[in-house]
C-alpha cells in the first residue's frame, strides 16, 4: 500500500518558511505543525532559490521555472497527440483514396 504525502497549501508553506527564517529550527516547527522537518528544509531552500534568482546552470529551478517547465511539457504532450492524430488521419485518407480510384490496367 502506498502512502501519499499530504499537499500543503502555499500559504502554509510560506508561513513555515518565515518562521524558519526567524530562527526556529526545522525540528521544532515540524513537531508543532505536524509536517516533516525535511519538507521544511526543502521549502526553505526553494524560497532562497526564488529570492536570489540564481540562474547558473547547476542551480535548482525556481518555482516560476518549474511552473513553466510543467506547462511546456503539457503543451508538448498535446502537440505530439495532435501530430499523431493528423498522421493517422493522413494515412487513413491516403488508403481510402487508393481504394476509391479504379485501377487502370
Amino acid at each position: 500500500m502506498s502512502s501519499k504525502r499530504p499537499q500543503y497549501p502555499p500559504e502554509f508553506r510560506s508561513q513555515i518558511v518565515e518562521l524558519a527564517k526567524a530562527g526556529r529550527t526545522h525540528a521544532e516547527l515540524a513537531r508543532e505543525f505536524g509536517c516533516h522537518a525535511t519538507s521544511i528544509g526543502t521549502w526553505v531552500r526553494q524560497s532562497q532559490i526564488d529570492e536570489t534568482g540564481d540562474t547558473s546552470s547547476d542551480a535548482p529551478l525556481s518555482t516560476a521555472e518549474r511552473q513553466e517547465l510543467t506547462a511546456l511539457r503539457r503543451e508538448l504532450r498535446q502537440v505530439k497527440q495532435e501530430r499523431d492524430i493528423l498522421a493517422k488521419a493522413t494515412a487513413w485518407f491516403a488508403h481510402k483514396s487508393e481504394a476509391d480510384t479504379p485501377s487502370t490496367r
